[in-house]
């Protein structure tokens, strides 16, 4: 059996059906080809659209797939191409299988010269030669990003992978960079310089780790201030007697003031009316 990724399920049903199976691995898991060129261009959101089509135009790019996160992105990036007169079309789960696949066959015969997709449409694609991948959106999951550029540089050739980031998709940069284990180059492109800098690459952060002790300083603290404010308390003893006489020295002393007495209210009494039923009678009047 031979497979381009091989899920950990995939796995598992395998070793149901095998009876002890060699398995080879070409490369680690989650690792990107070595003959992939990946550059991050940081760049404002509102700009992606423009500085794409800058790239396209002054790289003179041509087969270029491009990644957009959402269905209706990519329509979206697809009509301002096409503004711009560059031959382009999308492919995505609300298209019929024969537009995805006249969509698919214009773009291996260089009839269109930009194909975009999203993650789901793009599963299994194989473009022979395809020079560039381009992510306009980063995906939310690191995995994706790894299968996403595999589209290109196949069979020993090298390829481009140019990935889009604004500011607010800096959580998954730092993800992906991660899970391949090495920094990726942040270039700027004159004109499109962004507002909010993207933190430039380096070593790969690790993982924080979490200390479950965190914090108990100032637990202990406030701990600690509850206690004191306890204690500057009226010390009441538990037994009945004892605080009956406290209660009584505050208020021979003064300490306590005590709320005025309650009216007493009238003493009821029952009376019984000619029909034998009773009704309540107040002393006094009426």
């Amino acid at each position: 059996m031979f497979s381009a990724t091989f899920s950990d399920p995939i796995r598992k049903l395998a070793k149901t059906m095998l009876t002890d199976p060699v398995e080879i691995d070409v490369a680690p898991r989650n690792t990107t080809a070595q003959n992939i060129h990946q550059v991050v261009h940081t760049v404002d959101k509102k700009s992606k659209t423009q500085l794409l089509i800058h790239l396209i135009r002054s790289e003179g790019w041509r087969q270029v797939l491009v990644f957009s996160r959402t269905k209706h992105g990519a329509n979206k990036l697809v009509k301002e191409l096409l503004k711009a007169g560059i031959q382009s079309d999308a492919i995505h789960g609300n298209k019929s299988q024969g537009a995805r696949t006249r969509a698919l066959s214009g773009f291996k015969d260089g009839l269109i010269d930009i194909l975009v997709a999203t993650d789901i449409a793009a599963r299994g694609i194989d473009i022979a030669a395809l020079p560039r991948v381009v992510n306009f959106d980063l995906p939310n999951v690191p995995e994706d990003y790894v299968h996403r550029i595999g589209r290109t540089a196949r069979a020993g050739s090298s390829g481009s992978a140019v990935s889009l980031v604004a500011a607010d998709e800096f959580k998954q940069l730092r993800d992906i960079e991660r899970l391949i284990l090495k920094p990726i180059e942040r270039v700027e492109i004159e004109g499109f310089e962004p507002d909010h800098q993207v933190p430039e690459s380096g070593s790969v952060p690790s993982r924080p780790r979490s200390n479950p002790r965190q914090g108990a300083p100032a637990k202990q603290g406030a701990r600690n201030q509850s206690n004191q404010a306890r204690s500057a308390r009226p010390n009441r003893s538990s037994n009945p007697q004892v605080a009956s006489d406290q209660k009584s020295g505050d208020r021979s002393n003064g300490n306590v003031h005590s709320a005025p007495p309650k009216k007493a209210s009238p003493n009821r009494t029952r009376s019984f009316s000619p029909s034998g039923r009773s009704r309540p009678a107040v002393n006094g009047n009426r």
